[in-house]
């Protein structure tokens, strides 16, 4: 019976086995008639009650649903709303900044690699610009522009058909090029 009376006064709420122990007790030999009464009216009461609360709730709910739809707020744009506070909350958390400060730092590393990159690549072409190799090809290149140029548009009347432009073009390549590989490769050697 101490136990039984110790378990009364507990503040705890019953859970689980708890619950069965006190569902499948029969306290109904125990309570006078009176008690009986005052326990259903007070049962009476409580049902009403709730039944009173999820009415209110309900009301309540509604209420919340149009003042909502007056200011214009929408499930959209509450999940936006959502999405938006806790994509905030996660950037504050120390996790995120740290991860945060990694990444930016190693793009800075990447960048500044790249940018070394770069300008490394530059300097190379600029020196193979200034070759002796580059400077032939580039001569020949000229020559073959310029000659085009004027068998195009030259002093001839007839200015030569395309065909034949091309041909000669090709020609004065080839000739150039017959010695041209040879020195360069000697270029390359002395360098």
């Amino acid at each position: 019976m101490e136990a039984q009376a110790q378990g009364l006064l507990e503040t705890e709420p019953l859970h689980g086995r708890d619950e069965d122990a006190v569902a499948s007790a029969d306290f109904s030999s125990t309570l006078s008639e009176e008690e009986k009464e005052e326990l259903k009216a007070e049962l009476v009461q409580l049902e009403d009650e709730i039944t009173t609360l999820r009415q209110v709730l309900s009301a309540k709910e509604r209420h919340l649903v149009e003042i909502k739809q007056k200011l214009g707020m929408n499930l959209m744009n509450e999940l936006k709303q959502n999405f938006s506070k806790s994509w905030h909350d996660m950037q504050t958390t120390t996790a995120y900044k740290k991860t945060h400060e990694t990444l930016s730092h190693a793009g800075q590393k990447a960048t500044a690699a790249f940018s070394n990159v770069g300008t490394a690549i530059s300097k190379k072409f600029g020196d193979m610009r200034n070759s002796p190799t580059f400077k032939s090809f580039e001569e020949r290149v000229e020559t073959t522009v310029t000659s085009l140029k004027t068998k195009v548009g030259g002093t001839n009347p007839s200015g030569g058909s395309f065909e034949e432009v091309l041909s000669s073009t090709a020609h004065a390549s080839a000739q150039s090029a017959a010695g041209g590989p040879r020195r360069a490769e000697e270029e390359e050697l002395q360098c």
